[in-house]
């Protein structure tokens, strides 16, 4: 059989595709295009072929498509795959591309583009996509044209590592086998959670390492479908199972005596542990000593309740007050030294001042914090596997490590007397803090309330998404630790509204059950997301509209009076699945793996409450059924920008309302019955209450709107931030 043009791109595509899967990429998101049709079919036909190696999604949006490749990315911790065509395909990918280089999000992006022959010539769709993205890229590649030699099928492989080498970062793994074995000395008491996982996770992921973005621009010549039939029978000719495997290596150990001997598994292993050496922990420990230290801990310092409870544990030995950001991971923890209330108390000045200041990951949301720090001006100390991060400009010490590599180090002394003293000043504040948060809960209809009844709640395992503006303020305001493991995400690298919306629907991929907060610019900003939701459904083999399903309605279905449910709401099937499925593969954690885990049908709406909590004892005997996850969006629709109303724009005057307020109108419940989306709008606590628990399990996107004013939002957060 001769080789041809679409047998020869065939191989060199599928060769590609095969070896990023065996390095650890999961997902791929294709917007459909006809220059990228072999990247797009490539992706397809490996889906088909082997599902529990790749799954793909399709988004006709590429800047939606990349927000929601984005998600998964930061859920996962694995590179995601994102297949565009030429043109202005690829710019619309910018946002996304700049979110995951400052949020350190592993993504690959595989442009499809005109060959040298169209380049600069007028072609259509056609334009310099070389370096496209600059230096927000951790690296870009300019692939050959395809060919289906054998030099060429091992450069398509080798070009498949280095992109997601590039793209984990040079310190990050895809499975983070550091914190697997159970837990260290001191962490007894943490064992009384009900259903402990130490692997259950708490934070984004990868965000602590290096990772980010890598381009690589694939130029694809006519004819452009490739030939997969005959691409498996020229492999089956040099000795291939099919056009997948040509060229792919399986490393053999030595032979061992009495049984089989499987093939090592290839790909990115372990990264550095990054402790530090005796030296250097003892010029820290004599940079600390005599002087009160805290620790600022963000977004990047752990992933994993057992990685929480290191950092806890590595402070009670210090005594050191941990400023845990609603996006670090130690809230999941009711620990004396997470101090969750560190922003009311920067804001007033209401607590003790340090003299050294430690951080890991990013700087917190809290603005208020950081003004106290620069007044004070302690030694800072920044810990960050590559860079400070530090828009401060601060930075006395940086230590070349993660957070968790400089836990783990080697450390000789422990707190004394006065530190001792210092940190339980700052628990006292914190639980006098405590206390007037807490107080929203008997006040009724504002924003705080809304929030602590959404903790209350949400279930165990599950993810919190944040947008952000007012609803990641609102979280660092109103979630106080209650020893409740939850995943708590959100778009910190830009902190803007662009895509949110399907980042948090990426990210939920990962996850039995995910609560999406946001307002209504962030949503309107993203809307045709919500065109996802046939698409989520497709990919977990649920049932579409008018299909057969369950059922059974959500308990929001009965509201009265100001809380109204759409009739999608009413009549959509309800799945019922547990928050803690058991993972398919070993390097998975309790979280939602959706590509094999199911959950069990009972009887009643309130089960799927139960369920998504891990009271599995709550239901009744059933079968076992795949679902969709569950997607939640908790709307607060105050009709504008009510944050600018807290920001010195603030004004009486008629431009303040022109320009910033800007109220846009918008039916949300019109716009989600359009996208199928079920939907209710409530006017009270109960009514929330209510709907929540009545979604919660339910497979897809649901919407859940809570209508607020526009003005006066300053005066509905004082009374807790005083």
């Amino acid at each position: 059989m001769t080789p041809t043009h679409q047998t020869d791109t065939a191989l060199f595509v599928a060769a590609f595709f095969d070896e990023m899967t065996r390095w650890g990429v999961r997902e791929v998101v294709v917007s459909p295009g006809s220059r990228s049709t072999a990247l797009a079919m490539a992706a397809y036909e490996l889906s088909c072929r082997r599902p529990h190696d790749l799954r793909l999604f399709v988004d006709i949006d590429e800047r939606g498509a990349s927000f929601l490749a984005l998600g998964m990315a930061k859920a996962s911790g694995r590179p995601v795959a994102l297949v565009c065509t030429s043109g202005t395909a690829l710019a619309n990918y910018y946002p996304a591309v700049i979110e995951a280089s400052t949020s350190r999000v592993p993504l690959i992006v595989l442009s499809a583009d005109r060959p040298p022959q169209l380049q600069g010539l007028g072609a259509p769709q056609t334009t310099d996509q070389l370096k496209a993205y600059g230096d927000q890229v951790r690296a870009f590649r300019a692939m050959p044209l395809p060919a289906g030699r054998d030099r060429d099928i091992a450069f398509a492989r080798q070009a498949a590592r280095e992109a997601v080498l590039a793209a984990l970062g040079p310190s990050a793994t895809v499975a983070d086998d550091l914190a697997v074995g159970g837990l260290r000395p001191g962490f007894d008491n943490f064992g009384e959670l009900a259903n402990y996982d130490p692997n259950l996770q708490v934070a984004a992921r990868a965000s602590g390492h290096y990772a980010g973005p890598v381009h690589l621009n694939f130029p694809l010549a006519a004819p452009l479908k490739p030939d997969f039939p005959g691409a498996d029978m020229q492999a089956a000719l040099r000795g291939a199972r099919d056009c997948f495997s040509l060229g792919a290596r399986a490393v053999m150990p030595a032979r061992r005596k009495g049984g089989d001997t499987p093939a090592l598994t290839v790909g990115p292993l372990l990264g550095s542990t990054g402790q530090l050496s005796a030296a250097g922990v003892a010029a820290i420990e004599e940079a600390l000593r005599k002087r009160p230290t805290l620790v600022l801990v963000g977004e990047g310092a752990c992933e994993t309740l057992a990685e929480a409870e290191e950092i806890v544990a590595w402070a009670r030995r210090w005594s050191f007050p941990l400023l845990a950001d609603p996006l670090s991971g130690l809230r999941s923890l009711d620990e004396p030294l997470v101090i969750d209330n560190y922003d009311n108390l920067c804001r007033h000045g209401a607590c003790p001042r340090p003299e050294v200041v430690i951080r890991f990951g990013r700087y917190p949301v809290s603005k208020a914090t950081t003004a106290f720090l620069e007044k004070v001006r302690p030694l800072s100390i920044v810990v960050d596997v590559a860079e400070t991060r530090d828009f401060n400009l601060v930075t006395d010490v940086f230590v070349g490590t993660t957070p968790l590599g400089f836990v783990r180090s080697p450390w000789h002394g422990e707190g004394r007397k006065a530190q001792r003293n210092f940190a339980d000043a700052w628990v006292a504040a914190n639980d006098e803090a405590r206390l007037r948060v807490l107080a929203v809960e008997k006040v009724g209809e504002v924003e705080g309330a809304y929030v602590r009844a959404l903790l209350e709640l949400i279930p165990e395992g599950s993810c919190l998404f944040s947008a952000n503006s007012m609803p990641i303020r609102a979280l660092d305001t109103f979630y106080l630790k209650d020893g409740k493991p939850i995943a708590v995400m959100a778009n910190r690298g830009q902190n803007g509204i662009d895509g949110v919306v399907s980042t948090a629907l990426g990210a939920a991929q990962h996850f039995a059950q995910t609560t999406f907060l946001t307002g209504d610019f962030t949503l309107l900003h993203d809307l045709n997301a919500l065109a996802l939701q046939r698409e989520i459904k497709h990919v977990h083999g649920c049932p579409g509209e008018g299909e057969a399903a369950e059922p059974a309605a959500p308990a929001a279905a009965g509201t009265t009076g100001a809380g109204e449910v759409s009739e999608r709401a009413a009549a959509a099937p309800v799945s019922r699945r547990g928050a803690h499925a058991a993972p398919r593969d070993p390097d998975a954690t309790a979280a939602f793996d959706p590509i094999t885990d199911g959950a069990l049908v009972g009887d009643g709406a309130g089960d799927a409450l139960a369920v998504a909590a891990g009271d599995a004892a709550a239901l009744g005997d059933g079968e076992f059924e795949p679902a969709a996850p569950s997607i939640v969006i908790v709307l607060l629709n105050n009709n504008g920008g009510a944050i600018f109303d807290m920001l010195p724009q603030a004004s009486d005057d008629p431009y303040f309302e022109r320009l910033f307020l800007a109220p846009q109108d918008v039916d949300f419940q019109a716009a989600a019955d359009a996208f199928m989306v079920p939907s209710a709008r409530v006017g009270s606590v109960e009514e929330f209450r209510e709907a929540y628990a009545g979604f919660l399990g339910h497979p897809g996107i649901s919407l859940i709107e809570v209508q607020l004013p526009l003005r006066g939002i300053r005066d509905r957060y004082a009374p807790y931030q005083a």
